[in-house]
């Protein structure tokens, strides 16, 4: 562990109060205690008015939103000690964002946690106009695919889903690693020392007790209004607000109206706009525009107000309601935070806290659950004490891109609805449909999506650095099953290292002296790989009941912090397992055949999709991050005797870019390096 890491096996009573950096009290001493000359024979009261020991952890995160949650339960599996402070008293019970993108689903099912969702969501795979003017009464322009095949994605449709089904899956997981949110627990403020952990200053808000945690990293996720982002220095929410107020009506609807389970955009030249969005047990959200209503009093635009502005844009078709499940009032704003963290990269913004928009392009959620997505490995890493400083740096790189370029995608788009043109506003989505879908939330150049001069003519394919690995299908070799290569890794927050080639016999040389170099003492993924092996000793991930289906060992045997992947074009029947070299044995759960391209989502090959193309006596490696975000890809001539340790030194570089391997805290400790390839590994299976 890193030092000055907050331990989550010390003891938070041995954690003084007043060793913090605090302004004197005026009350009684640190030895006294002020009781009440009535109180003072009772055992209660006196119990009452003890300071609160502060807690420890290494990550408190503050809000249990989607963005909260989707952070603390990766931090949580990682084994990193996390808290979740929220000052609600449950979670979200209606309403709320309600869309989850192509990226998103794929996301939930690296986590294992989509089928849930995809049983109980309602799927959209397209989008309908609709327009009334003076001179003709309310008909259909016409219909669009949502995602049409020009964008690669596992599920190309929109799943409508309540935010408090996101958010209960979230804790459920936490609660299966013995989480719990800290409910009632008002962020109040911080202050980061110049060393030492980060204190934060909490109350609740049934009894307004005062509690103080002392975290490593203190994570703001609380929303449009956060207290987090108030409390950081120069830090301020940065952007515009429209006049238009839109209002939003969930229930069971009775109408006519034929486009009723499609998205759809209905726009009356008179009354303004509806959004129309499918929901789950048989209801529909309506996002409808209050037309020259911006400069009425607020109080005024009720619910009943908001469902008469419906049935009036609704015209001549019936819209009733057999209840109404939550209505919300709000005014479009696109604002961006100046800053993502502070200056000591000790305290974070992400969702809400860091970025607000219009609700209508269904990317609130989504985007900041990949905010917490993109954050979470990287302070697994940084708490275990492997990461440069750079490594946490990025994340305000990468995600305050994202966040730009949605705000103004989201700009252009919420007027495009406001207008009601349906031709432009079909030319708007089709123009953005890839950062729409997720799948276009690209990272700019940086050590950790990299493309040297050298590596320029690796990258003839999809799989590039800085965008996401494109899905792909595969058959595992151990089991003959087809699997999605991109999912088929569990989420452990380890990298992936996917070697691919055409023959694996040709190859041999290669991958006997690229294994034999990167298990030496001197290479750097070898060292970084015992240091990772060190800590998860130490501080384990934290299981969870269905591990047992999932058996993620499988995926650790070589390495905690690298999965290694083999995939060949060569047919089962010409290879065997004890081919590879003993550390490619090791990862046979990882070596699979590309001979399915019937079951692609293009029909391709995975090493044609991924690459281009592939001579035959080429290897290529494409060194995947744990979000599922390519770093880097690099090709070898198998004919050059160097090319397995240029290879090796590559890697070497690559990581050594963001990453560190610690130097052991003691002479005693003995940490499990990378198998040689030289030893011949028992098969575990």
């Amino acid at each position: 562990m890193a030092p000055g890491v907050v331990s989550p096996a010390s003891n938070s009573r041995n954690q003084s109060p007043n060793h913090m950096d605090e302004e004197p009290d005026p009350g009684p001493s640190n030895n006294e205690i002020a009781v009440d000359d009535e109180d003072a024979t009772d055992p209660l009261a006196l119990l009452r008015s003890l300071p609160e020991p502060p807690t420890t952890c290494q990550v408190c995160v503050v809000g249990a939103g989607p963005a909260g949650l989707m952070l603390a339960a990766n931090l949580a599996r990682y084994g990193i000690d996390v808290e979740v402070v929220d000052d609600r008293a449950d979670q979200t019970p209606v309403g709320r964002a309600d869309g989850l993108q192509p990226k998103s689903i794929e996301t939930f099912r690296q986590m294992r946690l989509a089928d849930p969702l995809l049983q109980r969501g309602v799927r959209v795979f397209d989008i309908s106009f609709w327009r009334s003017t003076a001179d003709a009464p309310l008909h259909r322009l016409g219909r669009e695919v949502h995602y049409p095949p020009v964008i690669d994605v596992l599920d190309p449709y929109i799943l409508l889903v309540h935010q408090g089904m996101v958010e209960g899956l979230f804790v459920d997981d936490l609660r299966k690693r013995g989480r719990e949110v800290r409910r009632n627990t008002a962020f109040e403020s911080h202050f980061v020392p110049k060393s030492g952990p980060v204190q934060v200053r909490c109350h609740t808000n049934v009894n307004q007790d005062k509690r103080t945690i002392l975290t490593n990293y203190l994570v703001g996720c609380d929303g449009a209004h956060s207290k987090v982002r108030k409390n950081m220095p120069d830090v301020e929410a940065v952007g515009m607000s429209h006049p238009d107020i839109w209002g939003v009506l969930d229930g069971e609807l009775i109408t006519n109206f034929p486009d009723i389970w499609s998205k759809t955009l209905v726009y009356s030249e008179e009354h303004g706009s509806i959004l129309i969005v499918p929901r789950e047990r048989n209801m529909t959200r309506f996002y409808i525009e209050l037309k020259a209503s911006a400069r009425a009093d607020r109080r005024e635009l009720g619910q009943k107000f908001v469902m008469q502005q419906a049935r009036k844009i609704m015209a001549p078709f019936e819209i009733e309601w057999k209840y109404i499940e939550w209505f919300g009032r709000y005014q479009v704003g696109q604002r961006v935070a100046s800053r993502f963290t502070d200056t000591n990269t000790k305290v974070f913004l992400a969702g809400d806290a860091s970025h607000t928009h219009s609700p209508k392009s269904a990317q609130g959620m989504n985007t900041s659950m990949h905010d917490s997505w993109n954050l979470s490995w990287k302070l697994n890493l940084a708490c275990r004490g492997l990461a440069k400083p750079n490594l946490l740096e990025s994340y305000e790189v990468e995600r305050r891109k994202i966040a730009l370029d949605l705000v103004n995608f989201d700009y252009e788009h919420a007027n495009r609805i406001a207008e009601g043109d349906a031709v432009k506003m079909a030319e708007n989505f089709r123009a953005n449909v890839r950062f729409i879908s997720g799948i276009g939330a690209d990272y700019s150049e940086s050590p950790l999506n990299i493309t040297r001069p050298e590596d320029n003519s690796a990258i003839l394919g999809a799989a590039r650095p800085g965008c996401l690995l494109p899905p792909a299908k595969v058959s595992r070799y151990i089991d003959s099953n087809p699997v999605d290569v991109q999912l088929d890794i569990p989420m452990l927050g380890q990298f992936r290292i996917y070697l691919l080639m055409w023959d694996v016999i040709q190859a041999r040389p290669f991958l006997e002296t690229f294994c034999r170099s990167i298990a030496t003492p001197k290479s750097l993924v070898s060292q970084l790989s015992a240091a990772a092996s060190a800590s998860y000793a130490k501080q384990p991930r934290i299981p969870a009941p269905e591990d047992v289906y999932t058996r993620p060992e499988r995926y650790t045997v070589v390495s905690h912090l690298f999965t290694f992947a083999l995939i060949t074009t060569m047919p089962k029947s010409e290879i065997e397992i004890s081919d590879l070299p003993a550390l490619l044995q090791d990862s046979r759960w990882t070596f699979y055949l590309d001979n399915v391209p019937e079951l692609d989502t293009r029909g391709a090959f995975c090493t044609e999709k991924w690459l281009g193309s592939l001579g035959p006596s080429e290897v290529a490696i494409v060194n995947v991050r744990p979000d599922g975000y390519v770093g880097s890809v690099g090709r070898w001539d198998t004919n050059v005797d160097e090319a397995g340790e240029q290879a090796a030194a590559w890697l070497d570089s690559y990581y050594g870019g963001f990453l560190q391997a610690p130097a052991m805290r003691s002479p005693s400790v003995r940490s499990p390096s990378m198998r040689s390839p030289s030893v011949q590994s028992p098969n575990k299976e």
